[in-house]
């Protein structure tokens, strides 16, 4: 039996066995194996457990493999997501000082940079401030965070309005609640939108946190939400010299079928071929979940000025804009896209240095 601090389970040999943590057996650097868990003889028994103390335990293996095991780190394996904080589910009303912090601070004070990591895992977004508007200023603090991914659009994207541009991104059009290159595979994890000059009154930005409108989606159709979860849709992306297409549920989930984000464009799904009454539950969730996004209750909007950026799950965080004049003035942004694991990299990496720190003093 091993108590992960919640419950008590009763442990299969195996699967203590593969969590050696003996010198000869793991790397201690990497912590990778040195021999193959794989090989293990499948019908492999637990001889003999002794206790050392409440820490420890001393198991014996029918392969004639004998160690002391430190139970902490077993039940650390048992939530090994306890490192980062867990996603808080954010409306209208979230205090947008928790979200807010200084580009240049942050490159100045460790501590500042992981609140500014533990507030994104939380909330799935931060705004930067005083971020110089030099051009490609954007891949620096991309690099600060993660790691840039390319894409057709290149390294990074400039948002400004063109009538000839290959996305509605680039008029002065309102822009509903979206996320990006759902019809692309990998879809990008992580967005940052770098505001270099704004000079006109609308073209607010809009942000969602799909957590919390699904909370009320699956509460007012939990038949529908259940086929947003699990029926693909197909995604589709045309321009002149480049057509993507995917397949994939609009609402996204992880391996236990918790909702982690969604994957939501009007411009470029299409309904999947089904019986028509499932169409039709289908199309009222899609329509229902898409009055949700707009929902003023849900929504938080603000001007991104200049020297602001946004950096948001490109998942779990709908973005939008309001429209804007031409002739009022210029607004150019720059973009750019993340793979989702760099935050979290970086915060377990700060949170290894703040622990190295602290057994040292």
């Amino acid at each position: 039996m091993l108590d992960d601090g919640e419950q008590s389970r009763k442990i299969s040999p195996l699967w203590l066995r593969e969590r050696t943590q003996a010198p000869d057996q793991l790397e201690p650097m990497t912590q990778q194996r040195l021999f193959d868990s794989h090989a293990i003889d499948v019908a492999l028994t637990l001889e003999s457990a002794t206790w050392i103390d409440e820490s420890h335990a001393a198991l014996a293996f029918s392969d004639g493999h004998r160690e002391t095991y430190d139970l902490r780190l077993l039940a650390s394996e048992l939530n090994d997501n306890a490192t980062f904080p867990s996603p808080e589910p954010w409306d209208a009303s979230l205090n947008q000082d928790q979200v807010r912090f200084d580009w240049q601070r942050i490159q100045e004070d460790q501590a500042y940079f992981r609140a500014s990591l533990d507030a994104y895992l939380r909330y799935g977004y931060i705004v930067l401030y005083r971020v110089p508007t030099d051009p490609e200023h954007i891949l620096q603090v991309g690099g600060y965070y993660g790691y840039v991914k390319e894409t057709n659009f290149g390294r990074y994207f400039e948002v400004y309005s063109r009538p000839s541009g290959n996305d509605l991104a680039y008029r002065s059009v309102a822009l509903g609640p979206h996320t990006d290159n759902p019809y692309r595979n990998p879809v990008p994890g992580i967005q940052l939108l770098h505001c270099l000059v704004n000079e006109t009154t609308g073209g607010l930005s809009t942000l969602v946190d799909s957590l919390k409108v699904l909370e009320q989606l699956r509460h007012e159709t939990p038949e529908g939400y259940a086929l947003l979860k699990t029926i693909p849709v197909r995604f589709r992306f045309v321009d002149a010299g480049t057509e993507l297409i995917s397949h994939r549920t609009m609402i996204q989930t992880d391996d236990e079928g918790h909702p982690t984000g969604v994957h939501y464009s009007p411009r470029l799904d299409a309904l999947p071929l089904l019986p028509d009454d499932q169409v039709r539950l289908f199309h009222r969730a899609r329509q229902r979940l898409g009055q949700l996004f707009s929902d003023p209750a849900y929504e938080v909007r603000f001007a991104l000025h200049a020297g602001e950026l946004m950096l948001f799950d490109n998942s779990r965080v709908l973005h939008g804009r309001t429209s804007y004049e031409t002739n009022e003035g210029l607004r150019h942004l720059q973009g750019c896209y993340l793979d989702t694991d760099g935050p979290r990299e970086r915060f377990a990496s700060l949170m290894k240095h703040r622990d190295s720190i602290e057994e040292v003093a």
